[in-house]
């Protein structure tokens, strides 16, 4: 078993810590000259970021492609595919409907917005950017160059590509002396690789938490308070609560040690503000620490990255309602229920990077005449709370992987309840 390296997690939080306090030392005191502070700013924080973030970027499809193959290929029959397919994704929507409907309530029920007397500043885009509309996520799922999809990271076509060859190898393995084997073997030589680049983890999230404080600071949130602490507070809740009744009631799998073992997940996620990138982590550790068999895996986590967006849901949801009580509109409850559906349906084909899901929530917003101009607003504190959601996102995706594996009984049991590695 390709073993994690030591201490990760306490020296993943020092460094998270240490890009915190450096970040917020520069930009708030001027006893470091400025053209220092522009040197670490950009040759350290920036660079040092944008490195670890280009080696996590870099085993993305590839991992994606050969688990997934991998996966299906082992899988035995199709009748296993389709009821694995069927769980996936009935979990991973069920779960979006929940977290959007959650916020929609909590938006109704505290508005956020009803106080708010600032100005709408900072123009939104006045329509979708290409390839962001239901029409075309749909014909993107089945692409004319795969190479092009890979190197344009489309996911959904990723996945889509990597089933059906999956399919085919599974049918042709009799024929072909077992190739499927050489596919699970490039698959280890990934996951070694993922190790390889954890150990750098602690620098890079260093590096991206530094980035961003010092660039921006934490300024920005006293102008949309009500709105920042409501949707931080539904996002631990979502994940604590939520998460917890589907482990307890629907997989019946104690959540305070799956909780123990995802936190190196969550802290990727947050680091990268990215589910994409967050993959190799996700699908490792399912695998390793809770128990999840490799197969299962391999499919659940690379379509969860790709459609299950709770955090995202839980934005657009208590976004659409802020800007509708900053805008003087009152919502019915037909549009609510719109709102879910939209969520839902635009979840699917939100990109698993960073801020995607504010640029789909011209979706919505387009759908009730709401002013796409308030999206500034959203935009300005967007940054750190997308760190967030995507550590709902990620954890949803091991939520759904352990539920499934153990409804298929290919969950080991005996692994989850483990004491986790530290």
């Amino acid at each position: 078993m390709i073993e994690t390296p030591t201490n990760l997690t306490r020296n993943i939080i020092i460094g998270l810590f240490l890009g915190f306090a450096v970040g917020s030392f520069l930009f708030y005191t001027n006893v470091v000259p400025s053209s220092v502070g522009q040197f670490i700013e950009l040759y350290i924080f920036k660079m040092g970021g944008e490195i670890f973030m280009n080696l996590l970027k870099l085993l993305v499809v590839p991992l994606v492609f050969f688990s997934l193959v991998t996966g299906i290929s082992s899988l035995g029959n199709s009748q296993s595919l389709g009821s694995l397919t069927i769980k996936t994704v009935g979990f991973y929507l069920l779960t979006t409907a929940i977290a959007v409907t959650l916020a929609l309530l909590a938006g109704a029920f505290f508005q956020p917005g009803s106080n708010y007397s600032a100005e709408i500043v900072m123009a939104a885009p006045s329509s979708l950017p290409q390839g962001q509309g239901i029409y075309s996520t749909i014909t993107g799922i089945f692409p004319s160059n795969i190479i092009q999809a890979m190197a344009d990271n489309q996911m959904l076509a990723i996945v889509f590509f990597s089933i059906l060859f999956g399919l085919a190898l599974n049918k042709t393995n009799h024929l072909t002396g077992n190739f499927s084997d050489s596919f699970a073997k490039l698959n280890t030589v990934f996951l070694q690789l993922i190790v390889m680049i954890m150990s750098f983890a602690p620098i890079g999230v260093f590096c991206l938490i530094g980035k961003f404080i010092i660039a921006d600071g934490l300024d920005i949130f006293q102008d949309v308070l009500a709105y920042v602490v409501l949707l931080i507070a539904l996002l631990f809740f979502h994940a604590l609560v939520t998460y917890s009744f589907f482990l307890k009631f629907v997989g019946g799998l104690n959540p305070i040690t799956f909780f123990k073992k995802i936190k190196n997940v969550a802290l990727f996620a947050f680091s990268t503000s990215s589910s994409a990138a967050t993959i190799p982590v996700t699908l490792r550790t399912v695998h390793h620490d809770l128990g999840v068999n490799q197969n299962v895996a391999s499919f659940v986590v690379p379509v969860g990255a790709t459609i299950n967006m709770d955090g995202t849901a839980i934005m657009q949801g208590l976004a659409t309602v802020f800007i509708a009580q900053i805008s003087g509109i009152d919502l019915t409850l037909f549009q609510y229920a719109q709102v879910v559906l939209l969520a839902v349906a635009t979840s699917i084909g939100t990109a698993a990077v960073p801020s995607a899901g504010t640029i789909t929530l011209i979706i919505i917003l387009q759908q009730f005449n709401l002013p796409l101009e308030a999206i500034g607003i959203i935009l300005a504190v967007d940054r750190v709370l997308d760190m967030v959601r995507t550590s709902v996102n990620v954890t949803g995706d091991a939520v759904i992987a352990c539920i499934v594996a153990k409804s298929e009984n290919q969950l080991d049991e005996e692994i989850f309840n483990s004491e986790p590695n530290h």
